[in-house]
């Protein structure tokens, strides 16, 4: 189970390095807005209400977005991809099918 957990967190390392994802509240608010997410992934230690505020702006923007809760805490998360977020949007469907199949994998 470990070793998924950091093919997880190799494989949106890769996304990040190739620009593919938005880190952050404000970022991953702006990828929602705008269209580009194709995956929401939160932190494991992230708050109710920064998930409750995610989750609202997916329902008012009327899109399908798939929704992951990591088992990885915020600090997991930016000691393995260098930035501190609980809250991360993938902006590529081949990277959001991956990382998909990899946290089913895990669980």
């Amino acid at each position: 189970m470990a070793q998924q957990m950091n093919k997880l967190l190799s494989m949106l390392g890769i996304a990040r390095r190739a620009g593919r994802l938005s880190m952050g509240h404000d970022m991953a608010a702006k990828s929602i807005s705008s269209g580009k997410a194709r995956l929401l992934l939160f932190a494991k230690d992230i708050s109710e209400r920064a998930k409750k505020d995610m989750l609202f702006l997916v329902e008012k923007q009327n899109v399908q977005l798939p929704v992951i809760y990591l088992t990885q805490t915020i600090d997991e998360i930016h000691f393995a991809l260098g930035y501190k977020a609980g809250i991360i949007t993938v902006n590529d469907d081949n990277f959001a099918e991956k990382i998909k199949s990899l946290s089913t994998e895990s669980n």
